[in-house]
């Protein structure tokens, strides 16, 4: 199986950027974490500031991957384009969020992509990845 993890704006900053909200563990550092606990799995894993580039990333492994997990950080709650890249795909994505986005900000409670996926989970850390994982394996 091939899960491509693609994660959108300020990921990047992961274990420095707002702590209280994200926690203190860099992306790549759970990555491996996360590649040891499904060796059968191959993972790919990219990051992007630039929308296009995530479009770009969706459209190459969306028809050659069993699925794809996205978080697309706040271009979750504003692009179109991403949710039409989501509908041009056959691979199921499903969205993920660290934080619980119904706990914060009321723009955060809307997601343009959320109607494209399979499915949406938020709130459980980096373990949102994980199950995120887990619902594409089953």
């Amino acid at each position: 199986m091939r899960i491509q993890i693609i994660n959108g704006p300020n990921i990047n900053l992961l274990g420095k950027r707002e702590p209280s909200v994200y926690g203190e563990e860099s992306f790549e550092s759970w990555f491996e974490k996360l590649k040891k606990k499904y060796p059968q799995i191959e993972f790919g894993y990219f990051q992007s500031n630039i929308e296009g580039e995530l479009i770009d990333k969706i459209h190459e492994t969306g028809f050659e991957y069993d699925g794809i997990v996205l978080n697309a950080g706040a271009y979750t709650h504003t692009s179109i384009a991403l949710q039409d890249a989501i509908r041009a795909i056959p691979a199921p994505v499903i969205e993920v969020h660290i934080s619980n986005v119904h706990k914060r900000e009321e723009f955060r409670h809307k997601s343009m992509i959320a109607c494209a996926c399979r499915g949406v989970i938020c709130g459980f850390g980096l373990n949102s990845y994980r199950l995120a994982v887990e619902a594409l394996v089953d």
